[in-house]
């Protein structure tokens, strides 16, 4: 089979594609998947390009979807042919969180999914949503599982409610898809006239291009005549938090998932403490989490956006397309 390394201490031109032996036959409670996709998220590029350094020789990807070919003794949750997707954290089964780092996470603490087979414990994966291509399966582990935690299961979103996400990453869209198919109302940011466009055509109810409104917490609050938004999907870190803690309603919920401006800076406290604002880190979710998500998507319909996919052997290519910041949703590899 055909997998990706990469070489220490990381960069693009050190993912290197060869052949290896076949992993074999799934031992007691394993199972083994012909992976067919892997999706890009921010996580997968700072280590693929050595900011976030890993062992020689490591398989990145934490995304990976496929097909069922074997399962061990003792699997009864999966059969042959069926179609599965990963897990971000796969220790963390169900309850509340009980990582916080990436140890166990495939692509960095340990081999993630640029290959072509896998052998993996059956509870490393879980069914993915009926209908969905491999490619749009792969788009959940990281970025849907993140908006879904963010919304559903920390913020508790309802009917009625109104949402602001940021940009036009993987997890922004996602979390615009599950926000209006929940029925909220979703303001929605970005620096790009052409981007906006693509954010009304997928139902934002308002959007506000950040450059021409630098302080758009103001521009949020106009639109929800002063109430602020319950919800915020803050994926940029303290270059955009202010703002942030300016747009959220008294008592909303403000999802920390991104450190796009930064890893650290000065948060407004008086005024964040004055908004009586939840402020949540979270990273992810569990796998019990996904498995709730994948009965959601079922039910809704909500279909991940796609830009575009590459080849296995492009990888680097693909990770060159997200460094560009021109994509507009999920990057996938297929193979």
């Amino acid at each position: 089979m055909q997998v990706v390394n990469l070489k220490a201490p990381g960069g693009l031109d050190q993912l290197n594609l060869r052949d290896v032996e076949d992993p074999g036959e799934p031992g007691p409670g394993e199972i083994h998947v012909r992976l067919h996709a892997s999706s890009l998220n921010f996580h997968d590029y700072i280590v693929a390009s050595g900011k976030s350094p890993t062992e020689d020789g490591r398989i990145p990807m934490a995304d990976g979807a496929g097909v069922v070919e074997a399962i061990g003794e003792g699997v009864d949750e999966f059969s042959v042919g069926d179609r599965v997707v990963s897990t971000f954290f796969p220790h963390w089964l169900e309850g509340p969180a009980r990582v916080g780092d990436f140890k166990t996470t495939p692509g960095d603490g340990v081999d993630g999914y640029a290959r072509e087979q896998v052998v993996r414990p059956a509870t490393w994966f879980t069914h993915a949503p009926k209908g969905y291509s491999h490619a749009e399966a792969a788009t959940l582990t990281t970025a849907g599982l993140t908006a879904w935690r963010a919304l559903v299961v920390d913020g508790g979103l309802k009917a009625g409610d109104t949402v602001l996400t940021l940009g036009t990453g993987g997890v922004s869209i996602f979390a615009l898809q599950l926000a209006k198919a929940m029925g909220a109302t979703v303001i929605a940011t970005s620096s790009s006239d052409e981007k906006i466009a693509k954010l009304r055509e997928l139902g934002a109810d308002h959007t506000v291009n950040y450059r021409e409104e630098p302080e758009w917490g103001k521009k949020v609050q106009e639109l929800t005549r002063g109430r602020g938004v319950e919800h915020v999907i803050e994926v940029g870190g303290p270059g955009t938090l202010p703002q942030s803690i300016d747009a959220v309603a008294i008592a909303g919920h403000i999802a920390l998932i991104g450190v796009l401006t930064g890893r650290g800076g000065e948060v407004p406290t008086a005024k964040l403490m004055a908004k009586q604002a939840k402020l949540q880190g979270l990273i992810v979710g569990s796998r019990r989490h996904q498995i709730e998500m994948v009965r959601a998507l079922e039910t809704s319909g909500v279909k991940p956006v796609i830009d575009r996919t590459f080849s296995l052997a492009e990888i680097a290519d693909a990770f060159r397309h997200q460094e560009s910041g021109k994509h507009f949703g999920k990057i996938c590899l297929e193979f």
